[in-house]
């Protein structure tokens, strides 16, 4: 009996298998994206090189499937239906790690894990351009109003909980109208892994592309999208709850509208790093 009920826990190896009539695309047993997310019929993956930052989202791990979004002081999301999947990412203990600022997270540690320390560099909502290897080599960042210098502050500290204490402080002065500004518009057409639907305002949103699938014979493209939010939480993969037979993904192709559980996007507001 207990055999059993290990075997019916977890599906094969994210295969489409019909439960109740259904696609279910989910592996409950995959430690990733990739592995715990099939694609829907008749689609396939994008090709991606290993070293890419589409491939670490892909790849990234993902907390076990019973896992639900808290909140930086340890609360519960509400609204977990909207929830596919948590990124093994912690949130931290302040409320800063917002939507924007996810973003900016998992952007900064895909560079850092790659040794690329000269390209981690963010934009302030003031235009201030935040340099990580200058946070490193010792300089930190006076913010006097609406004005921001760099003076030298400390002893030189490439560690990882120094370039987290750097994040911090970009996650204080950046959000979505800074991540607007930075980014480079694209068309839908050419939507990627690591590309983001972002407005910028006051309240603004925006959310990362994690994976795309091609319909090999339509060309139509789908994408796997995931989110952070105010307060700051844990980053999570969005089911699609108009569309639960694609979950977690999300039709693009011929899209004017992106309509997620939270905030619905214009193709306009599709940018690039």
């Amino acid at each position: 009996m207990i055999m059993l009920i290990l075997l019916v826990g977890c599906t094969s190896n994210g295969t489409n298998l019909r439960l109740n009539g259904q696609l279910n695309h989910k592996d409950s047993c995959g430690k990733t994206a990739f592995s715990r997310f099939s694609v829907p019929e008749g689609y396939n993956r994008i090709a991606l090189p290993e070293k890419s930052f589409g491939y670490y989202l892909r790849n990234i791990s993902l907390k076990p499937d019973t896992a639900k979004v808290h909140l930086f002081d340890g609360r519960l999301k509400s609204g977990q239906s909207s929830v596919a999947a948590v990124l093994d990412l912690d949130v931290g203990k302040k409320d800063l790690q917002q939507c924007a600022d996810a973003i900016l997270r998992l952007r900064a540690e895909y560079l850092w894990k790659q040794g690329l320390f000269s390209k981690i560099n963010f934009q302030f909502t003031n235009g201030f351009q935040a340099n990580y290897l200058k946070w490193a080599n010792g300089f930190r960042i006076r913010v006097n109003g609406n004005q921001c210098n760099w003076y030298k502050g400390a002893q030189p500290d490439k560690s990882y909980a120094e370039f987290r204490k750097y994040l911090e402080m970009v996650y204080m002065y950046a959000g979505t109208i800074s991540l607007s500004n930075e980014l480079k518009k694209i068309s839908m057409d050419s939507i990627f892994p690591g590309d983001v639907f972002v407005q910028g305002g006051s309240p603004g949103h925006a959310i990362i592309v994690l994976d795309i699938a091609i319909d090999s014979a339509t060309g139509k493209r789908m994408a796997m999208l995931a989110q952070s939010y105010s307060p700051a939480q844990d980053i999570h993969i969005l089911n699609n709850l108009a569309e639960p037979n694609q979950s977690p993904w999300f039709l693009i192709s011929g899209k004017e509208r992106i309509v997620t559980p939270e905030w619905t996007f214009n193709k306009s507001d599709l940018k690039r790093f």
